[in-house]
């Protein structure tokens, strides 16, 4: 699929236009001074931008932390195309922080279902059209913040072309996020480790600054090899993490992810984000969901090698020796066939266990 300038010039003149009334609207709602911790969230993919969506709700100074790895999907096609960074995680994560009408958020989250736009979200074109305009991705992320009045920031982790590079248990190496997992369930053997590509990639300071700053730092929920891990990767991140006076959350996955963490429990989740970070202290709290998931769910999971996580004793004393506390709850919602974490449940936990802890 190929993708003119012209389109993305017209997409971005239609949306000036349609937005114009909802920038003064919605930046004038916006003139008050921030309040509540101020919390940094990293991660990427749908776990992130959900968590934001119920975090927003108890604080203004909440900044993402956006992994730029990804090359698959609409994002991809644009990154190839036009040489740009990924926008889909941005994207989501702008959506979810935004006090837009319910009607630009839909827009922006529109995709086209014909044509060679085909599969493209609006947010994503509109994306590509401010970076190309602008000519710098940093300030196309700014201004689309803004006429979405966005309630924190958005941070691309690094403003670097970067790859992922995983490492499976038989040697062999694949480059590229989307080809991690096709490869692993053919050859059937599991990822042992990743790294960039480039190794030494510079952050985003902005991200070094939030994390410096930060009352609270929560670490997923989030595709543990291809969205969490990357972001911990990025040169000086993780170090970052482990100074920062914050306290530090973890938010375990609720099953696994078929072609990435197969046969890994929530122990395991854990061990791996430490050892990438060369067993730095970045994580103080686990948050695990304990309510069962219906039978129906369980087995339609099941078709798809993906299967339910939940904390066990072994697991626990593990996670204790680690000295990290453990925090269980019902945290789901049963969204028609899927299971998803509430990020109204989710959000309200880690308020109250920042409240405790402080």
């Amino acid at each position: 699929m190929s993708i003119t300038l012209e389109v993305l010039i017209i997409i971005v003149l239609l949306a000036n236009i349609m937005t114009l009334y909802y920038i003064y609207r919605q930046n004038r709602r916006l003139k008050k001074n921030k309040k509540g911790p101020r919390i940094v969230v990293i991660g990427g993919g749908t776990g992130q931008s959900m968590l934001l969506r119920g975090l927003k709700q108890y604080t203004d100074n909440i900044t993402a932390i956006v992994t730029m790895a990804d090359d698959g999907g609409s994002s991809g096609i644009l990154r190839e195309e036009m040489g740009m960074l990924p926008p889909g995680d941005i994207r989501n994560c702008i959506i979810a922080l935004s006090n837009a009408e319910p009607e630009m958020q839909k827009i922006m989250q529109y995709r086209f279902k014909e044509g060679s736009l085909k599969d493209q979200s609006f947010g994503n074109l509109f994306l590509a059209a401010l970076n190309g305009t602008y000519e710098d991705f940093e300030l196309a992320v700014t201004k689309i913040s803004n006429i979405l009045a966005v309630k924190g920031r958005v941070l691309p982790v690094t403003l670097e072309d970067v790859n992922i590079v995983a490492e499976l248990e038989n040697g062999e190496k694949i480059t590229g996020e989307s080809k991690i997992a096709p490869v692993v369930l053919k050859t059937k053997s599991r990822i042992k480790k990743i790294h960039l590509q480039p190794e030494n990639v510079e952050p985003y300071e902005d991200v070094i600054s939030a994390l410096g700053s930060a009352d609270l730092i929560v670490i997923g929920p989030g595709s543990l090899y291809t969205s969490i891990i990357p972001n911990l990767l990025t040169d000086r991140v993780s170090e970052a993490v482990a100074k920062s006076k914050a306290k530090k959350m973890y938010i375990a996955n609720v099953m696994t992810q078929e072609g990435e963490t197969d046969g890994l429990n929530i122990a395991d989740h854990v061990k791996a984000i430490l050892n990438h970070c060369n067993d730095r202290k970045i994580v103080d709290l686990v948050i695990v969901n304990k309510e069962k998931i219906p039978d129906y769910l369980i087995q339609k999971y099941a078709k798809q090698n993906s299967e339910s996580l939940y904390l066990t004793k072994d697991q626990r004393n593990e996670l204790e020796k680690m000295k990290i506390k453990i925090i269980e709850g019902n945290f789901l919602k049963f969204n028609g066939e899927y299971v998803r974490h509430n990020e109204e449940k989710l959000a309200k936990v880690i308020i109250d266990n920042y409240n405790y802890l402080f």
